[in-house]
């Protein structure tokens, strides 16, 4: 497919067709231009139902600017999927750019086009019953005070660091005899694995570093 060349076919079948060829080359503009007239014809016909697939890009703000420019000029068109960004950058430089900041690292002219969904953070009540979730999902056995501890340590940290606990807790807990995960498993478990805001905080605080 990503080698075909277009030959001037106008139904879908020929345009196709050029997909099968053993040749390998990369996919023209003339190819992609025909494909959508095809398919825009099929669309005004009737004969075909345009139905919007679903792009989602998760750490935004790791895109560069030309991978931005480019987004922007697929949205334009009538068969872009619909697309979803996920971020948790506040104000930050625009990657590939040397001083140009914006909101989640996204240009302007891109943000001005998207519809903003606030989340807010999850409540000791929510962790608490994703966490079991989880646990149930992973075959693990989990005492309701071990429950509520990583529920605490979640709020704490992050629900992400919460989750990645269990499995060494479990480890922990099978090396103890135990079949089931104590809160005196996830005590061990918080010491010897740091949160992100802990290491951050570490290596902010000590000199011993390589800066």
């Amino acid at each position: 497919m990503a080698n075909a060349r277009p030959q001037g076919g106008q139904d879908i079948m020929s345009v196709m067709g050029q997909f099968m060829k053993p040749k390998k080359t990369e996919i023209t503009d003339k190819l992609r231009k025909e494909i959508n007239k095809v398919v825009n014809k099929y669309i005004e016909q009737g004969v075909a139902e345009l139905i919007p697939g679903v792009l989602f890009i998760d750490e935004v703000h790791m895109l560069d600017i030309e991978c931005f420019t480019y987004l922007n000029r697929a949205l334009e068109s009538s068969l872009s999927p619909i697309v979803m960004f996920a971020t948790n950058r506040g104000m930050c430089t625009i990657r590939g750019t040397d001083d140009i900041s914006s909101a989640h690292g996204i240009p302007v002219d891109l943000l001005d086009r998207l519809l903003i969904i606030r989340t807010l953070p999850y409540s000791l009540e929510e962790i608490n019953v994703i966490v079991g979730i989880r646990a149930k999902t992973e075959n693990l056995i989990l005492s309701q005070a071990a429950l509520e501890q990583l529920a605490n340590v979640g709020v704490k940290t992050s629900l992400r660091y919460a989750i990645q606990l269990l499995s060494p807790a479990s480890i922990l807990s099978k090396i103890n005899g135990r079949d089931e995960i104590t809160p005196e498993d996830v005590d061990d478990v918080c010491l010897l694995f740091y949160d992100a805001k802990s290491s951050a905080q570490i290596l902010q605080e000590s000199k011993l570093f390589i800066q």
